[in-house]
């Protein structure tokens, strides 16, 4: 089964992950919305986030792979996302994560779950200024695998600071990979003009897409 950008839009809002008004990003700028993946808590909330995931890799994927989640929101999903190639379609993968800081004692090292090897998938919430997936890549590398790609809940599509690409673009061009989004700010864009009862936030949002030169695919 496969999911509109809208649909996974709408059950953001329904959710409380996204949310609307004024908003301190890492980067310091102040943004009109905001997405949180991480409140997405619940057994049933989660499924459902995960089933969005599962749907995006396997539109972008071929062959065997298996999932990494960069610590911390990536955890969850990757196990979550696991269970839902598996259950909607019929694909059982393997997943592991990083620790913050490695073990020197029981299970030790800094990965948990699988041992990462072969052709890897990594899950994230968002990808802001790309440092996760820069440490991501540099640990599955580590371990002789091949990172291929990367699938995000949504693409800011902010323009990086030499204002030339995005910040998804540059993890391309520098890991070599793709980067899928389940959304992207354009589709946020379309959603509220879509939706009446958010019309009145239409307004920020293009200001904020001009101000920050955000770059089309």
């Amino acid at each position: 089964m496969s999911y509109s950008p809208q649909e996974f839009l709408s059950f953001a809002l329904n959710k409380g992950a996204l949310k609307f008004g004024e908003f301190t990003l890492n980067s310091g700028r102040t943004s009109p919305y905001f997405l949180n993946t991480g409140t997405f808590y619940s057994g049933s909330t989660l499924s459902t986030l995960s089933n969005f995931y599962a749907s995006k890799i396997m539109e972008c994927t071929e062959g065997d792979f298996m999932l990494y989640g960069p610590a911390y929101k990536g955890i969850a999903l990757a196990a979550a996302t696991t269970l839902s190639l598996y259950r909607n379609h019929g694909v059982s993968v393997n997943y592991s994560f990083n620790r913050k800081e490695a073990k020197d004692h029981g299970e030790q090292g800094q990965i948990v779950g699988a041992h990462v090897q072969g052709r890897v998938v990594i899950v994230e919430d968002v990808i802001t200024s790309g440092l996760s997936i820069d440490k991501a890549t540099e640990i599955i590398r580590r371990q002789n695998a091949e990172p291929i790609a990367a699938v995000i809940s949504l693409d800011r599509m902010e323009a990086s600071k030499n204002g030339s690409s995005t910040a998804v673009e540059e993890v391309e061009n520098k890991h070599g990979i793709s980067v899928e989004s389940i959304a992207n700010v354009y589709d946020l864009l379309h959603f509220l003009e879509s939706r009446s009862e958010l019309s009145h936030h239409v307004e920020n949002m293009r200001a904020y897409l001009d101000k920050q030169a955000i770059l089309r695919k």
